[in-house]
């Protein structure tokens, strides 16, 4: 599976946080600070301000300059596409583009997420955007993808739709109610932070999927999983899914880009699966010859 190149990203038809002009960035910026659990005095001192002046931009007292909303930002760690909200609210226009992800000037990196994922294998790893839209994957993926009905899988699969839909990989995976919680609550931090729509809905439509009755919620497995007898010290919290009568483990890992100065790219994340015990490296190493 390669990049998905079919017009603007995903993530550039997201809308931007619905942003209350007429309250303007102060009311906005407290909250991101209260979000933070900082204090006035301390993000004063981060960004080389008073307690004072902090206080007149969250009151509405004071306007602050494009330079403080930024510098503000970067030190509440807002998210990218949050800080041209920012901007908007103080009148200021947005500082960041968010170019599609198949324009020519994204071609390198394109090809070094490629590339990238490539490197992965045999062990599974993509890319998605902010509303966990498929947009790279490698051949680790497809295989655990294998038998899973079309409707799932065109036009722009979504890897939240994928693992959690009855009709997808959730009634391979023999801890379902163990990772379901996972996913779920890592998309209620996103909605914290990012306060986008189209995730919201993506999270209650997915949390909406029945759960099967026989779905455990620990690490059992029932069934040959072809792994030595024994428990197995996990480090993290595996995914187990069954594939082709054997049970893989996996721990997922995600990254995502330091400093980005362009909204669709500070949305992308890698995924990675790594094999959570020896058995299921050498199964992985074993199909791929």
């Amino acid at each position: 599976m390669t990049i998905v190149a079919s017009g603007p990203s995903a993530s550039a038809t997201a809308p931007v946080a619905v942003v209350a002009a007429d309250k303007g960035v102060g009311p906005l910026l407290r909250a991101w600070r209260e979000r933070r659990r900082v204090s006035q005095l301390e993000l004063a001192l981060r960004a080389d301000s008073s307690a004072r002046h902090i206080s007149f931009i969250e009151t509405g007292r004071s306007r602050p300059s494009e330079e403080m909303v930024l510098r503000l930002a970067e030190h509440l760690d807002v998210p990218v596409r949050e800080r041209n909200s920012l901007l908007l609210a103080a009148g200021y226009a947005p500082h960041y583009p968010e170019t599609p992800l198949d324009d020519p000037a994204l071609d390198a990196l394109r090809a070094g997420l490629e590339h990238l994922i490539q490197c992965y294998e045999p062990y599974p790893a993509l890319v998605v955007d902010a509303c966990y839209t498929v947009v790279a994957a490698n051949r680790g993926i497809a295989m655990l993808l294998d038998g899973v009905p079309e409707g799932l899988l065109a036009p722009a699969p979504n890897a939240m739709r994928l693992t959690l839909h009855p009709q997808g990989l959730a009634p391979r995976i023999r801890n379902l109610r163990a990772w379901r919680g996972h996913l779920l609550e890592q998309m209620e931090r996103q909605i914290a932070l990012q306060r986008s729509e189209r995730l919201r809905a993506l999270y209650e439509e997915v949390a909406a999927y029945p759960v099967p009755e026989n779905t455990r919620g620990g690490m059992e497995d029932g069934g040959d999983s072809g792994e030595p007898a024994g428990p197995v010290a996990y480090f993290a919290l595996p995914m187990r899914i069954e594939h082709d009568g054997r049970i893989l483990s996996f721990v997922s890992s995600i990254s995502t880009f330091n400093t980005p100065m362009d909204v669709t790219v500070a949305e992308l994340a890698i995924e990675t699966f790594l094999p959570a015990d020896p058995a299921t490296a050498k199964y992985l190493h074993t199909m791929a010859g």
